[in-house]
């Protein structure tokens, strides 16, 4: 008879424990989630917003968390150079339906072929470049016109020649645009291009060619004409260079692997084109980087291997273009596996001595472009947020009520006429 009490009992804390969860979670929610907030989507039914990234226009800061931009270099960083505000401001007016095209400049072994693919298939546009399964070409037309904004390896192919340089490409391009369509009105042609750490692009080309890479096709035009036998002499005999070692292809004085970013990036006839007797190797590599320094800066724009977030950040704030996916950072290459002894680098760093100069003088440009660019987005921000509560404000004062909250009307106003500097607060 005494032990029903006791079962009574337990039944009743069953079902109090139960009860208690229930209101604990339900204290809990109102208090992270008040009525009216904004923080809880989800509360009272409503479902998250279906959002299209095809259907999205483009909007500064999208798919760009604070972790992916920060995390590859320094937040800020001094520079060496004195650069200017020209120089750091690199957004260009760029008309796809106009007559305006991207040049692509495509220097080996910088990552250039992934970027390359991201301008063909990567790009959110009114008109698609068209690729087709098992063509390496795609077709990349301006909006309800038969012409091309694009000049490069996957768009016009190699129509300059394999891996066409500055030289080339700036003597070249006009006059192809001009044979493949006919157009009245002048061009504004965009270069730009892709570098990579001087050690690891050459460790990477080596390996390429060891697998049997020759780039032999290549015109190396320059004044009119490609370099004899005599001013460039082959590295190898035969049909490639298989198998090579690394302290061989370091040994060939005519390796073009050597300080290939600055031969590339600079205007080869200041000096004479590949003829070394024309002036003293000193002046000859003055000449040749204070000419690819220069040329990089005035291009529209360029990106680095290191840094492909950043690097996709500033394209896109450049031409106000917006690609679909993010860039990925890839950093088990080849030439990142290769163990190097301190005197086999100090050589291959004395080999691209030039590239070294050149890319130090990229990267710290680069960055100061990228710091530039995010100070001015969160300036934006700050304007437009003041002029945001001022609008409100204002409205607020003609309705009668300047010491009212804002209405729902207000904030859904100020909500559909946020714009894409709007969305970097999410940084």
């Amino acid at each position: 008879m005494k032990t029903k009490p006791i079962m009574d009992d337990k039944s009743g804390k069953l079902i109090l424990v139960p009860i208690l969860a229930v209101l604990f979670v339900t204290i809990g929610y109102q208090y992270i989630c008040p009525a009216g907030g904004q923080s809880c989507p989800l509360k009272n039914g409503d479902a998250a917003p279906e959002v299209s990234p095809l259907s999205m226009g483009f909007q500064d800061g999208d798919d760009f968390a604070e972790q992916d931009l920060e995390d590859e270099s320094p937040a800020k960083i001094a520079s060496q150079f004195n650069f200017t505000q020209r120089d750091l401001d690199r957004r260009v007016e760029f008309n796809m339906k106009g007559d305006d095209v991207i040049v692509f400049l495509h220097i080996q072994k910088t990552g250039g072929t992934t970027f390359g693919r991201h301008l063909v298939r990567n790009i959110r546009l009114e008109q698609p470049c068209d690729c087709k399964a098992g063509q390496k070409k795609c077709t990349c037309h301006r909006p309800g016109k038969d012409e091309s904004w694009l000049f490069s390896r996957f768009s016009t192919g190699w129509s300059c020649g394999l891996h066409a340089d500055w030289t080339e490409l700036t003597n070249c391009v006009p006059v192809i645009m001009e044979k493949k369509e006919v157009q009245r009105n002048k061009r504004n042609f965009y270069y730009i291009t892709m570098l990579r750490d001087p050690v690891s692009r050459y460790l990477s080309e080596w390996k390429h060619v060891q697998r049997g890479a020759t780039w032999k096709t290549a015109l190396h035009t320059c004044e009119g004409r490609s370099p004899t036998r005599d001013e460039l002499p082959a590295c190898y005999e035969g049909e490639d260079w298989s198998g090579v070692s690394l302290s061989d292809f370091t040994r060939c004085a005519s390796n073009l692997a050597n300080n290939r970013q600055v031969r590339m990036l600079s205007d080869l006839s200041l000096v004479g084109c590949y003829n070394l007797s024309s002036m003293n190797e000193s002046q000859r590599d003055h000449i040749l980087l204070s000419s690819a320094m220069s040329n990089l800066k005035n291009m529209a724009f360029y990106g680095l291997t290191e840094f492909q977030r950043k690097t996709q950040y500033l394209f896109e704030r450049t031409f106000r273009l917006r690609f679909i996916s993010p860039f990925t950072q890839i950093n088990s290459t080849r030439a990142a596996n290769v163990e190097l002894s301190e005197d086999v680098r100090r050589r291959i760093e004395e080999l691209n001595f030039l590239d070294v100069q050149l890319y130090r003088y990229a990267k710290d440009l680069f960055l100061q472009r990228f710091q530039f660019s995010r100070q001015r987005e969160r300036r934006e921000v700050r304007l437009k947020r003041r002029e945001e509560r001022r609008w409100v404000r204002q409205r607020q004062q003609r309705a009668g009520r300047p010491d009212s909250d804002p209405s729902p009307s207000d904030l859904d106003f100020v909500a559909t006429t946020e714009d894409y500097a709007s969305q970097v607060a999410r940084w």
